[in-house]
């Protein structure tokens, strides 16, 4: 595993970490999601262009296009997990 790699890994656990601090003082883990998603998107837009940019819809669609690659990627990843465990 990349150095790159390790620190994505890292910065994943914080997050995972921080919604599950969230969910224990007993707020909705659907509101947890809807706010990482929302300080992503904010986040993603200060990366593209700064402070006081703002994206033009061929940015959305890239950052748009990312997010769902990474989804569906997770997704073929746990659905391995989880084959590999039944057999």
């Amino acid at each position: 595993m990349s150095e790159q790699e390790k620190q994505h890994q890292y910065c994943t656990n914080r997050f995972i970490d921080l919604a599950n601090q969230l969910k224990d003082e007993k707020i909705d883990p659907a509101l947890v999601s809807g706010a990482l998603m929302t300080a992503s998107a904010i986040y993603a837009t200060y990366v593209a262009v700064g402070n006081d940019g703002t994206l033009q819809e061929s940015g959305v669609d890239k950052v748009t296009d990312l997010y769902r690659r990474t989804l569906e990627h997770y997704q073929s990843v746990k659905q391995a997990s989880i084959a590999n465990k039944q057999t």
